[in-house]
């Protein structure tokens, strides 16, 4: 669990806090009293859960590139932030094939600039990277849920640049952090979903999408395996290391946090399973075939997490995709977002 004492009054710095995850992480820190400063570019999709939730209200919102190292510095070293969460990326597969050289110098430069200004601020004590399941070599062909010990690995430029943001920050970890007080770690969750996310080549942003516009779904892989859950699993994730980093060094290198005793889910059963949960048929069209490779099969093994951070995923995959289109549909009523979002948020904890 997630210990509400910690945080009040924590400094926290969040790249890419307008983003999704770094929206949903701002509110539930702003709840439990954190100080935030957040540091990202404009939001990558209109509309987009930062507004929509009144994200800005809850921190101190700061303009920015992490491929900008002087500007990235100069905001760090004045936030004098405590822990650091390094969200900021380009996080989508199909737009790594059109963009690799953006999506290169974002998700590996801009991860070293991220460090390299932490490693020069000494008020920071925690930092947590958040990378990718994309990270590991993975042939696709499944039977293998990945450990935090295997392979690091990418077919495609989003998937090998995560990888690369790794293996900088292993490099920083031991060749800067390992005397220092400063402890970092990296986190690496699965399929995440939930209220807000409006990315375009995400299935659950597509399926609401043509919910709200009565379009047609193109489903691109519908018999991929991914390791989905709702966006506050691996937030609590990610924040439960962070606690246990402020204590003890041990809690340094590399987390994973997928889901745990739910069934393999395809890509179509998802989408069967959220047309039963807004009860309404949508048309789907299966290409013939994809414009870029995607592995078929992803699934984590979260067993460290489970035995050394006492974490366990609290919904169902049922579940997640309950919340998920509950929000998306009071969305469409108009309803407050903000108050909906922040309700969301409470009931996990309680739950």
């Amino acid at each position: 669990m997630v210990h509400k004492g910690f945080w009040h009054k924590k400094k926290v710095f969040i790249t890419g806090h307008t983003g999704f995850k770094g929206s949903w992480l701002t509110l539930w820190l702003a709840s439990l009293g954190a100080d935030i400063v957040g540091y990202s570019l404009d939001p990558p999709s209109s509309p987009y859960l930062f507004q929509q939730a009144n994200v800005e209200k809850e921190c101190h919102s700061l303009q920015g590139s992490i491929t900008d190292y002087s500007s990235l510095l100069q905001v760090m070293n004045a936030a004098q932030p405590e822990i650091v969460f390094h969200l900021a990326a380009q996080p989508l597969v199909h737009t790594s094939y059109k963009q690799p050289l953006s999506t290169f110098e974002t998700n590996v430069i801009g991860t070293a600039n991220v460090l390299e200004a932490a490693k020069n601020v000494t008020s920071i004590k925690v930092i947590i990277n958040v990378t990718s399941d994309k990270c590991y070599e993975n042939d696709g062909l499944g039977g293998y849920s990945f450990q935090e010990s295997d392979r690091l690995g990418g077919y495609d430029p989003y998937s090998a640049s995560k990888a690369c943001a790794e293996l900088i920050a292993t490099s920083y970890q031991k060749s800067f952090f390992q005397d220092s007080s400063l402890r970092l770690a990296s986190v690496r969750a699965g399929n995440v979903i939930g209220g807000g996310d409006w990315a375009e080549g995400r299935l659950i942003p597509n399926l609401m999408r043509c919910y709200i516009n009565s379009e047609k779904l193109y489903l691109r892989n519908p018999h991929a395996i991914r390791p989905w859950q709702h966006v506050l699993e691996p937030l609590q994730g990610y924040m439960l290391v962070a606690e246990k980093l402020w204590e003890d060094e041990k809690y340094s290198g590399a987390w994973n946090f997928g889901p745990i005793n739910q069934p393999s889910i395809t890509v179509e059963k998802i989408v069967e399973m959220t047309m039963n949960l807004w009860e309404k048929e949508l048309e789907v069209i299966y290409p013939t075939s994809s414009s870029f490779y995607e592995s078929l099969i992803l699934t984590l093994d979260s067993t460290k997490a489970q035995e050394k951070l006492g974490w366990t995923p609290k919904l169902s995959t049922e579940e997640s995709l309950a919340w998920t289109v509950d929000w998306y549909q009071r969305c469409i009523a108009g309803e407050d977002l903000s108050a909906f979002t922040y309700q969301q948020i409470n009931t996990f904890i309680t739950k």
